[in-house]
């Protein structure tokens, strides 16, 4: 129970530590930060390492002092999009539903997962299984291809190598060489498909929503059951999933 209190306070000075530094923005030092959070300096240095090595802050060379990091910037931008995504995909995540009769789906990449952040379920009494909040792997879902393909090919690397390549059905691809060759596909043809590759009996096509500076932020998929969906109407739902993801990326900048 000590232990667990401990941790919380850590917790609570870190963040602390970040509120004091918005406040100075040309920085304090280690004895500075102490006084303010009325711990010892060996306590504050080894909170602002923490929060440095994350690069939630960073050290001027020359006065030694510690402002706040780029990586704030970054998980600021991130909710940002992410909260502005949702609202500009709402409409058009109804539209798919309506249009297809399928599950539509809005997810984004997460540290080397896909999360759902939004849905609009199908109006048929069969449906696939999915929550918003839900995590999946980028490998073999159709939402997690369209999003993976896109990012760069270092990153790319970076995830094959750190997560590896799960067989979850018969039709999962589970090497590199094929995964990067499914890759270049969906490169050329701009969106992605799951062919029963990470559930059985489940089909889905989908595309990625590009921002200004052509990243990708989020995807778009709309999924539903083997026996409804046809090879012919799974090219249907992709014609109209690149349109609804053309559409919100304009809206972006793209």
């Amino acid at each position: 129970m000590r232990k667990e209190v401990t941790t919380v306070q850590s917790v609570d000075r870190a963040l602390k530590i970040l509120e004091i530094l918005q406040e100075h923005p040309n920085g304090l030092g280690v004895t500075e930060l102490s006084h303010r959070l009325d711990v010892s300096k060996s306590t504050s240095y080894r909170l602002l390492t923490s929060l440095y090595n994350k690069g939630f802050v960073k050290q001027d060379d020359q006065t030694e002092k510690y402002l706040l990091g780029l990586r704030l910037i970054e998980l600021g931008q991130n909710v940002s999009n992410n909260l502005d995504i949702r609202k500009l995909a709402a409409p058009y995540l109804h539209d798919l539903a309506e249009i297809t009769g399928e599950t539509a789906h809005l997810a984004i990449m997460e540290q080397h997962k896909i999360v759902y952040i939004d849905k609009i379920e199908s109006s048929a009494t069969i449906r696939m299984f999915s929550n918003v909040g839900k995590t999946a792997p980028v490998h073999c879902t159709g939402v997690g291809k369209a999003i993976f393909a896109f990012q760069t090919d270092q990153k790319i690397t970076e995830v094959i190598n750190q997560t590896g390549l799960q067989k979850y059905t018969e039709k999962t691809i589970v090497t590199e060489a094929a995964m990067l060759a499914h890759i270049k596909e969906i490169r050329d043809r701009g969106y992605s498909i799951d062919d029963e590759e990470h559930e059985l009996g489940i089909k889905c096509a989908a595309a990625p929503i590009f921002n200004h500076n052509n990243e990708v932020v989020a995807g778009i998929s709309v999924a539903g059951p083997l026996m409804r969906i046809s090879d012919d109407k799974l090219d249907d739902i992709a014609k109209e999933v690149l349109r609804v993801t053309h559409s919100i990326s304009g809206l972006l900048g793209a």
